[in-house]
């Protein structure tokens, strides 16, 4: 959980930078989908992905077939595309809203680097800012070429592992609050993320889209944190306490997965913030997923729809 308050911060000035998640593919965007869903198509670099368009007359060798230029006509190989955004809106379409309630989750495909996304707007994050702010702070003490001391370390198991607010408002005033936060994420390519005023980090405004970035620079490799920090912080968030352990996680096909949720019930209305990001294994690959929701009545249906809306992220790749 995460402290609250209605305040909100004025807006941040534009001009972010972006960051360019690199797999060894060239992005196409292919598609979008008036319920807010994106699908980008990874089209691997392959030099040998041409073929011989030529024929050979009836009853000629193949050596008569080829042109006397010695050249040959090639075209290029193409494979079907899969729609993901239309897999995934019509997954969403079976997952149940509330009325009031809002929904966007992303999944990235770390084998084909395919991703989508559905939904949009900002949310409050609640705890899954905690992997922010553990990110901010590895990115700082990197810049200053140093280890996190003890206490950091301790305040940043417990953050994570036990979502602890106590060390999280520790560690945000060690980063700098929502200026340390918002710079680092700068960095990071996070486009649409603003921390919350004051000691209110749990009403930190994020997208799904911008915790899908948050995530690769985790667990990717084209990462501003190096090798070290990575997994020292997915360590953690494989290691998340018990009772703790629902979210994006619904989706694995067994223990392969590393998450922080966040849950946060709003004074002014009442109703419950719910959000899980993490990395899952499913039938034999790693995907990226972010679940975000708002306006729900209890907090047990704020976890029955993001991990609804996490399995039909998966669902949407595993199908085909």
């Amino acid at each position: 959980m995460a402290p609250h308050r209605a305040r909100r911060r004025r807006a941040r000035p534009s001009g972010r930078r972006t960051l360019l998640y690199a797999v060894v593919a060239s992005a196409v965007l292919v598609g979008g989908t008036s319920a807010g869903t994106v699908y980008v198509k990874a089209q691997a670099h392959d030099g040998g992905g041409l073929v011989s368009s030529s024929s050979a007359a009836p009853g000629a060798s193949p050596a008569a077939s080829e042109p006397t230029s010695g050249e040959t006509s090639v075209e290029p190989v193409t494979e079907p595309s899969v729609d993901r955004a239309a897999l995934l809106t019509k997954a969403m379409g079976a997952v149940t809203v509330a009325s009031g309630a809002k929904v966007s989750v992303a999944v990235l495909d770390l084998d084909s680097g395919e991703s989508a996304a559905y939904g949009g707007g900002s949310f409050d994050t609640a705890s899954i800012v905690k992997v922010d702010i553990l990110a901010t702070l590895l990115l700082q003490a990197q810049d200053a070429d140093r280890r996190l001391t003890a206490q950091e370390k301790t305040y940043a198991t417990a953050m994570i592992t036990n979502s602890d607010n106590a060390s999280a408002s520790a560690l945000w005033d060690v980063i700098g609050r929502a200026g340390g936060l918002d710079a680092a994420n700068d960095r990071f390519g996070l486009k649409g993320t603003e921390g919350g005023d004051g000691a209110l980090w749990g009403l930190t405004r994020t997208t799904a889209a911008d915790q899908l970035t948050l995530l690769q620079q985790v667990f990717g490799d084209d990462s501003r944190l190096g090798e070290a920090s990575r997994t020292y912080l997915q360590g953690l968030m494989g290691e998340i306490a018990a009772d703790q352990r629902w979210g994006v996680s619904a989706a694995a096909d067994g223990s392969g997965w590393a998450l922080k949720n966040g849950w946060l019930p709003r004074s002014t209305t009442g109703l419950w913030d719910v959000n899980s990001i993490g990395r899952i294994t499913a039938d034999g690959h790693g995907y990226l997923v972010a679940a975000l929701s708002d306006g729900n009545s209890t907090k047990a249906h704020g976890i029955s729809l993001v991990e609804a809306a996490a399995r039909a992220a998966v669902s949407a790749f595993s199908a085909t």
